[in-house]
């Protein structure tokens, strides 16, 4: 009992604050187009800020865990790879579908919906953790998807993709915020205490702004009629990605630390990113990856609450 309390400890407040952000929206409290306001705060100040804040007060050696890198990307893959064939040998779908398809099943929300999980699983490495999974996720997962899903019907077009894509890597301020972070631990100095607590300020808002806008952004989201496709992306997110993350960690890749190695499972758990649908509205699908979005962040309440508990039970 007293573990069950203590892992709806860590879940309920996370998805309490989802649903008031979408309570608020709904009501009227907030126009959703307000989200991405509080949405683009939240990525280009106050998560920036955050990752700054985790890898500037640390050592190189302790943040660049080329081990996480390479057992998140490689649990990645895997779910790409059987994504993809899925989408295209089962069900016979376009590139870009299955695409959809695959990042659906592959690329979490590390910064909305992981990092605040992860800090109140297991503390500060949350920062560490969600500095690592955006240049997995930067740097190799979303550019491949992005590149496949361009690349149907245009030999040659997936060059253009590729350098699309880097181009918006390097204006991603979260990125920079990393770069900075590092920079920052390499050099050895210490900021201002005015500017420290500054920073500070921006660093903590995330957690919550960052739910509340996942919540905002679910209203007028529907599922109806899409239960054959949205369920496959909804159980590959949640389902298979943790435990391709399980063998990767298991069988391949160990990770020394444990609470690194429990963040990697638990990133592999999250829904999907946040910006899942606005990836795939120009390929015409947004309505199901929209209804993927809102009914994978609904399950993963009890997927997520059920792994915190086996992690518990039987540490990875």
């Amino acid at each position: 009992m007293n573990a069950t309390l203590e892992i709806l400890g860590i879940t309920v407040p996370i998805y309490l604050t989802i649903a008031l952000g979408y309570v608020c929206t709904r009501m009227g409290l907030f126009a959703k187009a307000e989200m991405q306001v509080f949405g683009r705060f939240t990525l280009q100040l106050a998560l920036p800020a955050l990752l700054f804040n985790a890898l500037s007060q640390r050592s190189v050696a302790e943040i660049l865990n080329l081990n996480y890198l390479l057992a998140y990307a490689l649990g990645s893959l895997l779910v790409i790879g059987l994504g993809l064939w899925w989408a295209r040998k089962v069900l016979g779908q376009s590139l870009s579908y299955s695409s959809m398809m695959a990042m659906g099943m592959s690329c979490p929300n590390s910064g909305f919906v992981g990092y605040p999980i992860i800090l109140l699983s297991f503390g500060p490495v949350a920062g560490v953790a969600l500095a690592l999974n955006m240049v997995v996720e930067n740097f190799l997962l979303l550019p491949l998807l992005l590149a496949i899903a361009d690349a149907q019907g245009q030999p040659g077009q997936w060059k253009s993709v590729l350098l699309q894509t880097l181009k918006n890597v390097l204006s991603n301020p979260m990125i920079w915020g990393v770069v900075a972070g590092f920079a920052f631990s390499l050099s050895g100095l210490q900021m201002p205490a005015p500017v420290a607590r500054t920073v500070d300020l921006f660093a903590q808002s995330s957690a919550v702004l960052a739910l509340f806008v996942i919540g905002g952004s679910l209203v007028g989201l529907q599922a109806r009629g899409l239960q054959g496709t949205v369920l496959p992306i909804a159980l590959g997110k949640l389902v298979l990605h943790p435990l391709a993350m399980w063998a990767v960690l298991v069988w391949l890749v160990p990770i020394a630390d444990p609470a690194l190695r429990a963040a990697a499972l638990l990133t592999g758990a999250m829904p999907m990113l946040g910006i899942f649908t606005i990836l795939y509205q120009r390929h015409g699908h947004s309505t199901v990856s929209a209804a993927a979005l809102l009914v994978t962040t609904v399950l993963s309440f009890f997927t997520l609450s059920a792994l915190l508990w086996l992690l518990q039970v039987h540490p990875v």
